[in-house]
């Protein structure tokens, strides 16, 4: 009997993948977790029914998230990741040498313990001496530490259940407040394609905030529709004026100094959500 599992990504339009054999199934007190193991993609993280993470290409949705904003500060030394409880931001954060500390803070503490299990590749670097994991609530971490940090990534869930309040003003003007000068935020902000409403509502919502906001997006094949956008905020310098020498790309594999720029600029229907 073959078996397939499908993640519906809207109401119409889903994805689906071979499946040799569940590895683990629990129902935490936030969400439910499986971790399932395909025959094209390798091991997959699913919360909720929704992808959170493969073997395969997993590298390409980290790299993105981190080093774009990593490289826009020009010293960062604190970094908190909220959510990301894979692993994988971290473990690209730490490949900068400036980095004394990294914080992750994720709500729910089966994520990072089942990853360690199944992921040791992507949430090794948990182990790492410079790494402080919160379990807690990343809104209520950002309010009570204030100018703290030099980058923050916003490595959510899609905005449903306890991801919600991660796509709210709000919460953006206290990142804004939990950056020291100069500092930058990276928050994944969903398709292009089925999230255009929600992609133009967070640009808003980071431009009236930050004083300069940054779109950008990747190819992920996993994710809902395979084009993924990313928000970038600063406070100081502006990505797209970085030069390719400044840029350091430690053991990439899709970020490189030479597309660096590239990435802002945007096909026009994605351009759009900006104006």
């Amino acid at each position: 009997m073959e078996l397939w599992y499908t993640e519906k990504q809207t109401p119409d339009f889903g994805i689906t993948a071979r499946i040799g054999r569940t590895l683990h199934h629990e129902k935490t007190e936030y969400q439910r977790l499986d971790v399932i193991e395909t025959r094209q993609f390798g091991r997959m993280l699913v919360l909720d029914g929704m992808v959170m993470t493969t073997d395969r290409d997993e590298f390409v949705y980290h790299e993105m998230l981190t080093h774009v904003g990593m490289n826009t500060h020009p010293d960062p030394r604190r970094v908190l990741v909220v959510g990301g409880g894979d692993g994988g931001a971290i473990r690209e954060v730490l490949k900068h040498p400036s980095v004394e500390k990294a914080v992750l803070c994720e709500i729910d503490g089966r994520v990072i313990e089942v990853s360690k299990e199944y992921f040791p590749h992507i949430a090794g670097a948990l182990e790492d001496p410079r790494v402080e994991i919160r379990v807690e609530d990343g809104i209520k971490h950002i309010e009570a530490h204030p100018g703290q940090y030099d980058v923050i990534l916003v490595d959510s869930t899609e905005p449903v259940g306890p991801a919600v309040g991660l796509f709210q003003k709000a919460f953006y003007r206290g990142i804004h407040e939990a950056l020291r000068p100069g500092g930058v935020m990276v928050a994944q902000t969903e398709s292009p394609w089925f999230n255009r409403d929600l992609i133009a509502r967070v640009y808003k919502d980071i431009s009236d905030i930050f004083p300069i906001t940054r779109l950008y997006t990747a190819s992920i094949p996993t994710y809902p529709s395979g084009l993924w956008s990313f928000t970038l905020g600063s406070k100081g310098r502006d990505p797209m004026a970085l030069e390719e020498e400044e840029l350091k790309a430690p053991d990439t594999r899709y970020y490189r100094p030479e597309l660096h720029r590239s990435l802002f600029h945007l096909p026009r229907f994605v351009e759009e959500l900006t104006g």
